[in-house]
């Protein structure tokens, strides 16, 4: 990838990828309502219609990471993208809920080594600074764009049938596919040394299964039940028994010491938050448009409309901003447009107004995501090693889509628990767009923690300056 113009060609069919692996996450969302009736699935049974994928997706992240940072990120990439494919097909002609679930899963697995090694492709691609910053905007923006307008898409399909929500990405893959065996160069590149951690792998997947199917679980069976707090003590033992081969592993899935950056901590972090409180509002603002308003879905699709919209026009800037602004202030005024459009949304009720109430919301929530996506991708691959960067983008990514999982799960129970069951409220829809909110201010809270390391850096290099002086 020498020459700049197959750099960029190649640029352009990752891209095209990562639009997709976004948009699977919220592509099914304007379709819950109408596979929720022809499947029969329950509200909590629903929830794992996107949970399913963002598990597979976020669960398997970081050995994919790690996978293309060892075999080869063409060749994992490659693969990847053909099961993608297939689970694709498979999803869209499936006639029950738990296979349809299990295809989700698998194809959310195959996101899971796309999308870091067409990362790790770009960042050792790209030389550091403001090309990469470009190249990375752009990348990200395409990622963004998926998530926002994956609404907008499925709003439209489903008026033909929610069969093709998930058929779609079928026919782009396979192109993706064919352009991708042209463009990506067969070239010998470069592998870390080292082996598969499957202690890891396994581990840190199974304790995030254990954790989302425990909070989906628990307005059933009681939290304090005996069964809710084994699985939490399951979860933490199998965190602690990741950590600790994490530690005393040769070549392990995660190494440690990379959450020694104070910035890679905060963009995971912040990547966390974003996700997972938007992947949550997304589940509420469905139920909300369309069970409770009985909203069409291409009116439910069009509310959604500004906000993709923003982030497809905007965010391809985003590298130009991070140059000039840098990347810490971009993600404090993003987590706050965040914040300030879900607070919008408490003011729910069964008369809502699209200029007081739904359009300044997906306005804040676009500028949200076309400020801090594309700047917490840029945050969380600066300064790593080439034959890291697999594992740094592996770790965003799975710090995005396990959040998604997370919160998802936890908002699921609000609306379950609160509402009385499957009946849905505007108190229990108010309840569980607190919890994005809460999760928004947080994410400000530790973004702002970023702007003042960043001030204080110059002063203590000030003063040891002084000191040697003396």
């Amino acid at each position: 990838m020498s020459s700049s113009s197959t750099r960029w060609g190649a640029l352009a069919v990752l891209c095209a990828v990562i639009f997709l692996d976004a948009l699977d996450v919220s592509m099914v969302g304007v379709a819950l309502p109408a596979i929720q009736h022809d499947l029969g699935l329950t509200t909590s049974s629903l929830q794992w219609v996107v949970s399913g994928y963002v598990l597979g997706y976020g669960g398997l992240l970081l050995l994919g990471g790690r996978t293309a940072d060892l075999l080869g990120r063409r060749r994992v990439f490659l693969a990847a993208l053909g099961v993608f494919a297939v689970a694709s097909l498979l999803g869209g002609v499936v006639d029950d809920g738990g296979l349809l679930i299990a295809a989700r899963f698998i194809k959310g697995v195959a996101a899971a080594f796309t999308a870091p090694a067409a990362l790790s492709i770009i960042t050792t691609t790209f030389p550091e600074g403001p090309e990469r910053n470009r190249a990375l905007s752009i990348f990200t923006a395409c990622g963004a764009s998926g998530y926002s307008l994956g609404l907008v898409l499925s709003g439209l399909l489903t008026e033909i049938g929610w069969r093709w929500t998930l058929l779609m990405p079928v026919p782009v893959a396979v192109i993706a596919l064919v352009a991708a065996l042209k463009v990506l160069p067969k070239g010998r590149e470069e592998r870390a040394e080292g082996g598969h951690d499957l202690v890891g792998a396994v581990t840190i997947t199974a304790s995030m299964l254990l954790l989302v199917f425990t909070v989906v679980q628990a307005p059933e069976v009681g939290w304090a039940s005996l069964q809710t707090i084994g699985s939490l003590v399951g979860v933490a033992l199998l965190l602690g028994l990741f950590v600790f081969a994490e530690l005393r592993m040769r070549h392990p899935l995660v190494r440690l010491g990379i959450l020694r950056s104070g910035h890679i901590v905060r963009a995971n972090l912040g990547l966390l938050i974003l996700m997972g409180s938007y992947v949550a509002f997304q589940f509420v603002a469905m139920q909300y448009f369309q069970n409770l308003l009985g909203w069409s879905a291409l009116g439910t699709a069009m509310a959604f409309l500004p906000a993709g919209l923003l982030v497809a026009v905007t965010s391809t800037k985003m590298g130009d901003f991070a140059d000039r602004f840098g990347t810490g202030k971009l993600i404090v005024i993003g987590a706050a447009a965040l914040a300030g459009g879900y607070a919008i949304f408490l003011g729910i009720d069964r008369t809502p107004s699209l200029g007081g109430m739904v359009i300044p919301g997906m306005i804040l929530l676009g500028i949200a995501f076309a400020l801090s996506f594309p700047s917490l991708n840029i945050q969380a691959t600066n300064g790593v090693d080439d034959d890291e960067q697999g594992l740094a983008s592996g770790l965003l990514n799975t710090s995005g889509q396990v959040g998604g999982a997370i919160v998802l799960a936890v908002v699921t129970a609000v609306l379950t628990s609160g509402g009385g069951g499957e009946t849905l409220s505007i108190g229990s829809l108010r309840a569980a767009i607190v919890v994005s909110l809460v999760l928004a201010l947080v994410g400000l809270a530790i973004s702002a923690t970023g702007l003042r390391a960043r001030k204080a850096a110059p002063a203590v290099a000030e003063s040891a300056k002084v000191y040697e002086t003396v």
